[in-house]
């Protein structure tokens, strides 16, 4: 008599994952979409063998980034991955200029997990953890107090988020009077050219003038934190100090609180709010000044005792040690799209690991990133809690299609990781993000056969 096998007990001995050593790159496109909660330029990478991998360019970046890979990658095995990210890692930078590469490397790494039939962390060394905790960025809406801000807060923790961020800084303090000094008319001309670049009525401006509003804005917005001539007065110290302790007041001294986008002003008003709020039992001080100011970020963190943090623009392993050698942070805070990737991100952890820095990863993307960023977690031993940007974007989780992954993936203030192949991801849902094109992009994986061919001597040494 014959025995009859269930589907799951015959698929337990038939391969259901391809051919990893004839698997191919035949095609790489990409869809451009908003609200989610930002622009984001979704991937797909196309393979000889049906298998497609899923990758993302970082929020509010331009896909030329990764665009200009194509000719570089196509014909290629995407399981060598580490062999690739090196042919392609020199085309990468800083902040959003590493998106290109990095969004690449998420895909490889999909497609190396779909083919051996493995989840990515599986190949990164297994999992530390089965949980991913998340933390919640959470804004205000309406007026901006700290009791608002506790308010808000403290619905997250209802929602079982054990984590939680907010915004403290000079955008609270920059229409009350006395709070703030800098060259007179600095800040009136600020206020007033962010109100024209994102004012809705430009019907009557010509493209020139449009043009000049832009690069205006890009100019006043993009002044470093030392030079802007902004200090915090006294009284602007007192309404910040006082935001927190409402805050607290709402949420309790327990849950842990990080905070971010301070402004720019430089370090010694810096060292004075941190000092004005060392007492509220803070996660982290977050981009108090840029990055690559590793000095003023070893004085911050000598004369003050929140811990410090940043890492979110920062491009490969090696532009995190001047920090972690000067002793400039405590919490490291890399962006799996921007680092180079998901390999880079999980040596980027173990480096931090060595010198007793604790990674907390930022992620402000599509399930596609959220997910990639999750697996470096989960297989990163000192990791501490992962950015959720999109608590009200309700048709968020919607954009992936995944069988064996949760309807919703962020419950409860966790995501909990299965044994899916690659990222987990079966495929996007194409009518979702058809109703979310960019209105100044749009177009769902159209033909990018017009790079296929671009060439250039792109060794670097003679």
């Amino acid at each position: 008599m014959v025995n009859k096998e269930t589907y799951e007990q015959t698929l337990a001995h038939v391969r259901t994952s391809s051919s990893p050593s004839d698997l191919r790159i035949t095609d790489i496109r990409f869809t451009d979409i908003i609200g989610g909660p930002f622009h984001s330029s979704l991937i797909k990478v196309f393979t000889n063998q049906g298998l497609v991998g899923f990758g993302e360019v970082r929020d509010g970046a331009d896909k030329a980034y990764a665009l200009m890979l194509k000719s570089r990658l196509l014909g290629e095995n995407p399981c060598n991955i580490d062999k690739l990210f090196r042919r392609i890692k020199q085309f990468g930078g800083h902040a959003r200029q590493g998106g290109g590469v990095s969004g690449i490397e998420l895909a490889l790494w999909d497609l190396a997990g779909k083919a051996y039939g493995v989840p990515i962390y599986q190949m990164l060394g297994g999992k530390f953890r089965d949980r991913v905790r998340m933390y919640c960025d959470t804004d205000v809406v309406g007026k901006d107090t700290g009791k608002a801000m506790g308010e808000a807060l403290k619905k997250r923790m209802e929602a079982g988020f054990t984590f939680l961020k907010m915004d403290l800084g000079i955008g609270q303090l920059i229409n009350e009077p006395g709070t703030l000094s800098a060259p007179l008319g600095f800040l009136e001309e600020m206020r007033e050219i962010a109100k024209r670049r994102y004012s809705r009525d430009k019907g009557n401006l010509t493209e020139q003038e449009l043009r000049e509003i832009k690069n205006r804005h890009y100019d006043i917005y993009n002044i470093p934190h030392p030079f802007t001539g902004i200090h915090v007065t006294e009284k602007g110290l007192d309404m910040l100090e006082q935001y927190v302790a409402d805050v607290r007041s709402v949420i309790g001294s327990e849950v842990p609180l990080a905070i971010d986008h301070f402004g720019h002003i430089g370090l010694e008003d810096c060292i004075k709010l941190g000092k004005r709020i060392d007492k509220f039992n803070l996660a982290w001080m977050e981009d108090m000044i840029p990055w690559q100011y590793t000095d003023q970020y070893a004085r911050l963190s000598r004369a003050v005792t929140t811990p410090i943090c940043t890492g979110e623009d920062i491009y490969l392993k090696e532009n995190f040690k001047p920090l972690l050698e000067a002793g400039g942070v405590s919490v490291i805070h890399p962006d799996v799209l921007t680092t180079g990737g998901i390999l880079e991100t999980k040596k980027i952890g173990d480096m931090a690991q060595d010198y007793g820095v604790a990674m907390a990863i930022h992620m402000a993307e599509s399930p596609i990133a959220c997910l990639a960023a999750a697996h470096v977690a989960a297989a990163t031993e000192n990791f501490l809690a992962l950015e959720y940007h999109s608590c009200e974007v309700d048709w968020w989780d919607d954009i992936i299609i995944g069988s064996r992954l949760p309807d919703k993936l962020v419950q409860n203030g966790f995501i909990t990781l299965t044994d899916a192949p690659g990222l987990g991801i079966d495929d996007l849902n194409d009518e979702v993000l058809a109703e979310h094109l960019h209105p100044e992009i749009g177009g769902l994986w159209e033909s990018t056969d017009q790079w296929n061919h671009h060439y250039s001597n792109d060794r670097q040494w003679s």
